[in-house]
C-alpha cells in the first residue's frame, strides 16, 4: 500500500519496535495527526479473549471525561410520556414503528446511537439485520435500553462510547480528536482502559491485554507499554 508524503513524514518519528510510555506516546500521536482536518485518536486494544466464547466476550461503555470531540446524533424509539422526555433531553430523532420502514426501505441512518425503552424492543428488534452489522443495536449492557431516557441521552452526549470485541478479539475506540491537549486524550484513555480492565471476563487466562496501539485516523499507530496500564 502505498502511503503519502506526510504519513511517511510522521511515521520517521516513531520506532514501530517500541512500547511507549502514554505520555510520550499521546505526544507522538498528536504529532503524526498531520492531515487537513481534525483526526480522530483511536486506541486499539488487542485483547486475549477468545470472543467465540460468551463468557470471553466484553461489552460495555464508558463517558470520556473530555467527550469524543464529535457531535453524536441520537435516535429514541419510545412511546407515550418518553417520547417528550426524549425531546426535552436533546433527541435528535425520536419515533416508534413509522420509523421502520424509513430505515429498512430507504436506508435512513441519520444517526450514531440508538436508544431504546424496553417496551419498543419488540419493534427495534425488526430492525436487527440492518443495525446489527453496523454496531447500532441497542443494549442493556451499554445502558442503551433504558427507560431513564433523560440519562442515557444526557451520558451519550457528554461523550459516552460504547466498547465491544470485533471478531478478531480486538476493540476499536474513539479518545478525542487530535486537537485536544494532551492532558485531555491522557484522561480519556486512562477512563477508558480503567473500564475495560475492569471488564476483563473471569474465564480468561493468562495476557489480558496483548497490545495497545494509539492512531490518528490517517496516521501511523504508536505502541504503548501496556505492563504499566494493568
Amino acid at each position: 500500500m502505498k502511503r503519502g508524503k506526510k504519513y511517511v513524514e510522521a511515521a520517521k518519528a516513531i520506532d514501530r519496535t517500541m512500547q511507549y510510555e502514554t505520555e510520550e506516546a499521546i505526544s507522538l500521536v498528536k504529532k503524526a495527526a498531520v492531515a487537513k482536518f481534525d483526526e480522530t485518536i483511536e486506541a486499539h486494544i488487542r485483547t486475549g479473549c477468545d470472543g467465540r466464547h460468551a463468557e470471553q466476550q466484553i461489552r460495555g461503555a464508558v463517558v470520556l471525561p473530555h467527550g469524543t470531540g464529535k457531535t453524536v446524533r441520537v435516535l429514541v424509539f419510545a412511546k407515550g410520556d418518553k417520547v417528550d422526555e426524549a425531546m426535552a433531553a436533546g433527541a435528535d430523532h425520536v419515533g416508534g414503528e413509522e420509523l421502520i420502514p424509513k430505515i429498512q426501505n430507504d436506508g435512513w441512518l441519520d444517526f450514531d446511537v440508538v436508544v431504546a425503552t424496553p417496551d419498543m424492543m419488540g419493534v427495534v428488534g425488526r430492525l436487527g439485520r440492518v443495525l446489527g452489522p453496523k454496531g447500532l443495536m441497542p443494549n442493556p449492557k451499554a445502558g442503551t435500553v433504558t427507560m431513564d431516557v433523560t440519562k442515557a441521552i444526557n451520558d451519550i452526549k457528554a461523550g459516552k462510547i460504547e466498547y465491544r470485541l470485533d471478531k478478531t478479539n480486538i476493540i476499536h475506540v474513539p479518545i478525542g480528536k487530535a486537537s485536544f491537549t494532551e492532558e485531555q486524550l491522557a484522561d480519556n484513555f486512562q477512563t477508558l482502559m480503567g473500564a475495560i480492565i475492569k471488564a476483563r471476563p473471569s474465564a480468561v487466562k493468562g495476557q489480558f491485554l496483548k497490545s495497545v496501539t494509539l492512531a490518528p485516523s490517517m496516521g501511523p499507530g504508536v505502541k504503548v507499554n501496556t505492563a504499566k496500564l494493568v
